[in-house]
């Protein structure tokens, strides 16, 4: 009789094994897209019915996964979207991609891996692979999926059922670096978890990275994103430190990135966006807490780009002062609210905390991004403006937040009273122009 390793591999060799990937979001719907590539039959779990309801459609709500693709897929009954756990009971291989935001407090939400772990630990059977990937602090995997998928169900893990780590390392907007060829670090609770759950994935992505455990997978995750938070956190307090001494600290970065060894180039900006890099190396701070140890890099680090918005609306109140200006009535357009170029998501965007600092001096604030209609963001809610030329040459001050590579940026330089340009898209001087 075969054991359930060998079973779980020869599905997944076969494209037999139905795999199930827990929230279609930006990191869920690519793998689910990837995997029904590859040939498996793919369901999604979702608890947004619209995005249910998109998926059925053959539409694509994720900017770095085309419609063409979906409808492909939905049509050829490879992929198909669902708001019922119940299907896992004819599941052998399960990706978990929830999301885990930070409380307010600063400590980690894990209620959305924890729901998604009782709803899973109903349904789990011998021969399932199960496979985290919502980035969190070293432990998670071991600590909280396993007493409830294991322990409780009564299930052995490595001999009925297998458990493992994989970080995502979903960049949006990224054409180069895909979910298909990012290489992908996996390490399991136990080697043979590693083993099955590194296979899984050897028959849809490129390249698999096999590590000793799944707090070495954790682990490796909060490195990358932590080394970036810091390089940025950084170079931010390089842009206050060269403010302050009158130097260009954009030539200043130019020239160093001529160094062909020893330097990595980082640049400045009005703060940190997306979900993982203002978050993530935070999970990694809470956890040290509790073992009596100050991760000071971070803590620092997060106070120098948290404070970066704020850095920004004091440059923009100085440029109004210097064009006799109060900030207070000034007509203030922010060009770009997501929070990186070419992309529609606004998660941790410095555009909110800007936006929102400009209403509390109370300017009158607009905002144009092509890629963002609305946002309604805790007290306030705007419309990206229609018209983006009249709406520059109406604002008192232009406020390059978000450098679209769509935007026409002569045109905008032509048409503007003044510009505070935190994203060094006017390499030349001119009155006009304010740098960070």
């Amino acid at each position: 009789m075969k054991s359930n390793r060998d079973s779980i591999i020869d599905q997944l060799r076969q494209r037999t094994a139905t795999v199930a990937v827990i929230g279609l979001g930006y990191v869920g719907l690519p793998l689910a897209a990837i995997f029904a590539e590859a040939g498996f039959d793919v369901v999604g779990i979702e608890p947004d019915e619209r995005k249910v309801e998109a998926i059925r459609r053959g539409e694509s709500y994720i900017q770095d996964v085309s419609e063409s693709l979906i409808g492909k897929l939905t049509a050829a009954g490879k992929l198909r979207a669902t708001q019922d756990f119940s299907v896992l009971e004819s599941v052998q291989a399960v990706s978990i991609c929830v999301p885990t935001p930070l409380r307010k407090t600063g400590d980690p939400d894990l209620s959305f891996i924890l729901d998604a772990t009782n709803d899973l630990a109903k349904y789990i059977h011998p021969g399932m692979v199960v496979v985290l990937e919502s980035t969190t602090y070293p432990g998670t995997t071991r600590e909280i999926l396993l007493p409830h998928l294991g322990e409780k169900r009564g299930l052995e893990v490595g001999k009925d059922f297998f458990l493992a780590f994989s970080p995502e390392r979903v960049d949006p907007g990224r054409k180069d670096w895909t979910t298909y060829n990012t290489p992908k670090v996996i390490g399991g609770i136990t080697p043979a978890c590693t083993e099955v759950a590194a296979f899984w994935y050897q028959q849809a992505l490129e390249t698999v990275v096999s590590v000793s455990s799944t707090e070495v997978a954790e682990m490796t995750k909060l490195l990358e994103n932590t080394f970036r938070m810091i390089n940025i956190g950084l170079v931010n307090e390089m842009a206050i430190m060269c403010d302050r001494l009158g130097v260009d600290v954009w030539e200043v970065i130019e020239a160093a990135a001529t160094k062909p060894f020893g330097f990595m180039k980082f640049t400045p900006g009005p703060g940190l966006g997306g979900h993982c890099i203002p978050i993530d190396p935070l999970y990694l701070s809470w956890k040290l807490r509790g073992l009596q140890y100050s991760a000071r890099f971070i803590e620092l680090a997060s106070e120098i780009n948290t404070g970066m918005p704020r850095y920004v609306v004091s440059k923009i109140q100085n440029a109004l002062n210097e064009n006799c200006k109060a900030v207070k009535g000034s007509r203030i357009l922010v060009l770009g609210a997501a929070y990186k170029p070419d992309i529609d998501d606004l998660r941790e965007s410095p555009a909110l905390d800007v936006i929102g600092l400009l209403k509390q001096k109370n300017a009158l604030v607009s905002y144009h991004d092509p890629y963002i209609n609305h946002i309604r963001h805790d007290d306030w809610e705007l419309t990206s403006e229609t018209d983006l030329i009249t709406a520059v040459k109406e604002a008192d001050c232009v406020v390059i937040v978000t450098n679209h590579s769509s935007y026409e940026y002569d045109s905008i330089l032509e048409a503007a009273n003044l510009i505070v340009d935190t994203r060094n898209v006017f390499a030349s001087t001119s009155p006009k122009v304010v740098k960070l």
